[in-house]
């Protein structure tokens, strides 16, 4: 399908990205933040929904999603034990936020998300901290780099180094232009099982390894496919919360065209909004009018969001560069194979 401008998330109209990069001896995380609008959200709430493939993650902000069919906040991507201080940097920026827009904030459903970078990072010590996340919101806009970057810096993605990746597609319904984005924090899978365009890339990728360095220990990746990825995507195509989480299920697609089986140990969990419906947090009218699409006329959202997906996950990979592990072992980036 045809592609927004920038092929980032960023092309649907008001969303902007901006990173944290912690990169340290002991140190490689950080923390990524879509801004899905402009505007202050809590004030002009987002149709969202939320889907887990395989919940063995920490993420919050989820249960709310799912009951009222809103996201309220910026959401923010970090490594798993920095997941609470995160949430408390995004609740004290919105009360600020509110604040100057005369509203007082008595409750906020902040939503961050995360995967597990302690291959590269010496996660306990939660190097991520309250100003990091600041920063990523004052640094957001239309242009971000993938990669390596942000809340990807530690990441691992099918034995080579994982990251921070985006991709965008244009539906075309009515006669008018829809975009979908997808921004991609991947952490996930095994080496064997890496497809590129249907091709088993990733075990041509390990016999390449394998005769390039012999005396290399661990090249063959886990028996057992483990890790993350979170999977954000974003449209101004007007539906409802329902289609919604119709729509981000299949991502999905896009994560198994890629190879991967979601194992027991991968959390693989998808959130998504819709900017075309604004729901206002005072709203003095009993009634709302909302515009959504026709049930049958889905299909290029679906095919959208699988193609989008599907491409966001080789961008995170493909633009991020080699890493070291803890152990010294060397991680590859999929860019050194392309040829």
């Amino acid at each position: 399908m045809k592609t927004g401008p920038r092929n980032t998330i960023s092309d649907v109209p008001g969303v902007r990205v901006g990173h944290v990069t912690i990169d340290q001896a002991d140190h490689k995380t950080g923390v990524t933040v879509i801004l899905p609008c402009e505007d202050n959200i809590f004030l002009n709430k987002m149709t969202a929904a939320a889907y887990v493939l395989n919940g063995f993650g920490k993420t919050t902000g989820l249960v709310q999603i799912d009951e009222l069919g809103s996201l309220e906040s910026p959401i923010a991507l970090t490594n798993t034990l920095n997941v609470g201080i995160v949430q408390d940097a995004i609740v004290g920026i919105m009360a600020e936020r509110c604040a100057a827009d005369g509203v007082q904030l008595r409750s906020i459903n902040p939503v961050v998300c995360e995967c597990n970078d302690a291959e590269l990072n010496h996660i306990a010590e939660r190097a991520v901290r309250p100003e990091h996340v600041a920063e990523a919101i004052d640094r957001a806009g239309l242009e971000f780099d993938e990669g390596a970057v942000g809340a990807g810096r530690g990441t691992v993605c099918y034995g080579l180094k994982g990251g921070i990746g985006s991709a965008s597609r244009v539906i075309s319904l009515n006669g008018s232009e829809y975009t979908l984005g997808v921004l991609v924090q991947s952490n996930h899978g095994r080496l064997e099982d890496l497809l590129v365009s249907g091709k088993p890339y990733g075990r041509i990728i390990l016999e390449t390894i394998k005769e390039r360095e012999p005396a290399t220990p661990g090249l063959s990746s886990p028996s057992v496919d483990s890790g993350s990825i979170i999977i954000i995507v974003a449209t101004d195509l007007p539906l409802s919360d329902r289609q919604l989480r119709r729509v981000i299920k299949r991502a999905s697609v896009g994560l198994a065209r890629t190879g991967s089986y979601m194992g027991h140990g991968s959390g693989e969990i998808a959130v998504g909004f819709c900017s075309a419906n604004r729901l206002k947090a005072h709203e003095v009218s009993e009634f709302l009018t909302l515009t959504i699409v026709a049930e049958e006329k889905l299909d290029e959202a679906f095919r959208a969001v699988a193609e989008a997906t599907e491409e966001a996950i080789l961008n995170s990979m493909v633009c991020a560069r080699a890493a070291t592990r803890r152990n010294g072992q060397t991680l590859h980036s999929l860019s050194e194979f392309l040829a």
